[in-house]
């Protein structure tokens, strides 16, 4: 019964929130500013050390540890992701003042999909153990394909969604303000708008296929891989305006993502012969982040001084 009431309330907090969010803050379409997205993300990392507190608290110091673990893989796979929403936002042309709309959509879709994934996949590794070597072996072939695949330049038309969106729905050649429909001689006509909603969408579906099994790797409590997540990807919207014009900083992050997720991978395929403590774990991740951003910090530096 506990345990129900803690689903209950911790939805209705994040339902609450959202509410919040778009109803209150962001009722009028309007371009968030770099300082006011550097105010909410630093309210949702607030928000995430309030709530690992009280994980210490009701649950004890290994949940802490495996929550504030999760949370970290997935606010470094998030940056990732944010880096592809930029391509998706640059690509489609969405106007500053209707972005903050799509990302609200997006990330309350991506919210449902991800509950789903993990309570489907806590449900099979403790159902079919042999799962979880399944796991680690993509997570270590996703590390090494993100060092190894090449960045070219987006052609989201090419993109299976937007070809069959475009078949299968009318979709107005412009933006129509912030609406995704509007109806036109008495037929419904969706807007570049609500495509953009749904590439979106696509895209954490497939950064959620990478990030569920990383995180099923340091947690199997299903409360604790979806707490870490949600607080994640609330706060991956005023993450991306904040980090929209950084992309130099993060140059060397695919790279530790990719050891990130090599080492969880590993992590998982070893846990039946050595279990590596969650306290390793959580250092590696912070110390190959840190170096990570490091790096790409002093990499710009020195290509400031060289332009300069």
């Amino acid at each position: 019964m506990e345990t129900t009431y803690l689903w209950v309330g911790f939805n209705a907090f994040v339902v609450a929130m959202l509410a919040l969010d778009l109803g209150v803050f962001h009722r009028n379409a309007k371009s968030v500013t770099v300082k006011e997205a550097l105010a909410w993300t630093t309210v949702w990392v607030m928000l995430a050390f309030v709530f690992n507190v009280f994980v210490y608290y009701w649950f004890g110091e290994q949940k802490a540890f495996e929550f504030f673990t999760g949370y970290l893989i997935e606010k470094s796979l998030s940056v990732d992701n944010i880096f592809v929403i930029i391509l998706i936002f640059s690509y489609f042309q969405v106007p500053p003042q209707y972005q903050h709309k799509v990302l609200f959509w997006g990330i309350l879709g991506a919210l449902v999909m991800r509950v789903c994934f993990i309570l489907a996949g806590v449900e099979l590794i403790h159902s079919f153990h042999w799962l979880i070597y399944v796991f680690g072996a993509f997570l270590i072939y996703t590390g090494f394909r993100i060092v190894f695949q090449k960045e070219g330049e987006a052609d989201f038309e090419k993109n299976v969604v937007v070809r069959t969106m475009r078949k299968i729905m009318r979709i107005t050649p412009t933006f129509e303000g912030d609406r995704f429909f509007v109806k036109r001689d008495g037929l419904w006509w969706a807007t570049p708008l609500f495509l953009v909603v749904i590439v979106v969408e696509a895209t954490d579906l497939i950064f959620a296929v990478d990030s569920i099994p990383a995180i099923l790797a340091i947690s199997d409590d299903a409360f604790i891989v979806y707490t870490s997540n949600v607080f994640a990807i609330l706060g991956l919207r005023s993450l991306y305006f904040a980090l929209a014009g950084m992309h130099s900083y993060f140059t060397y992050l695919k790279y530790g993502l990719a050891a990130i997720l090599v080492f969880v991978g590993v992590k998982m395929c070893m846990a039946d012969l050595y279990k590596i403590p969650i306290e390793i774990s959580l250092a590696f991740i912070i110390l190959t982040l840190s170096l990570c951003v490091l790096a790409s910090m002093a990499l710009n530096r020195a290509n400031a001084r060289q332009t300069g």
